[in-house]
């Protein structure tokens, strides 16, 4: 199947296990990558699902997308558009609207797989949009709050289940923002499940099988 003309580039991978209502899995990578790098999960993922890896929106030079500027150089240190992440948010939701409209998809069995940066846009399409998401597979990133919908607060989150996970000796986004998910999470009425792995900022081999195992289970 060739992927449909749709708002953002990505790639597809189709369930291999017939459903009348089809569960799906939205990819959104991190910093600088593009939609070919979580998408190398695919494979190993279960057959009911039907996989989309979605291209961020902003090209970067000379190489890679991103779902928001990062300037590393600011005078007061890293500093994030929140702006543009914002936007991505918007355009994420769109594409999910559009995607399960042209692959026939379940829009009410949606899950989001993020990493890094993507798992910032995840966290803040799911908290803004609960009743869109129902999974969220967050990896290696952390709650931007600045980045959720204003009055995210008063809508019902009991829907939505997460499994989070972060590098303890990550270099990139700190270990003690990720930590901060599971309070953040019991607050709004969300279940979820937060694991560390001694390595960096990256997927270890049995991150990866938590993850797969726990989606296997909601599936």
């Amino acid at each position: 199947m060739t992927p449909a003309p749709l708002s953002l580039e990505h790639l597809i991978r189709p369930n291999s296990v017939p459903s009348e209502k089809t569960p799906s899995v939205f990819m959104l990578h991190g910093y600088g990558s593009n939609e070919e790098d979580l998408f190398s999960f695919a494979s190993e993922l279960p057959e009911a699902l039907f996989v989309l890896s979605l291209r961020a929106p902003y090209p970067m030079e000379p190489f890679g997308h991103a779902w928001y500027a990062i300037n590393f150089e600011a005078p007061y240190g890293k500093w994030s558009d929140d702006a543009q992440a914002i936007a991505s948010r918007e355009k994420i939701v769109k594409f999910l609207a559009e995607a399960c409209q042209a692959y026939q998809l379940d829009d009410q069995n949606i899950t989001l797989l993020g990493f890094s940066q993507g798992t910032v846009l995840s966290y803040a399409v799911a908290l803004s949009y609960p009743e869109k998401i129902k999974r969220v597979i967050a990896l290696s990133g952390y709650i931007n709050e600045a980045v959720i919908a204003q009055d995210y607060t008063t809508k019902d989150h009991s829907g939505l289940d997460f499994y989070c996970s972060h590098g303890q000796v990550d270099q990139v986004i700190p270990l003690e923002w990720a930590q901060k998910a599971p309070d953040f999470l019991k607050h709004l009425g969300i279940s979820y499940t937060f694991e560390e792995y001694p390595v960096g900022h990256g997927v270890a081999p049995q991150n990866f099988y938590a993850f797969k195992k726990w989606l296997e289970d909601r599936i």
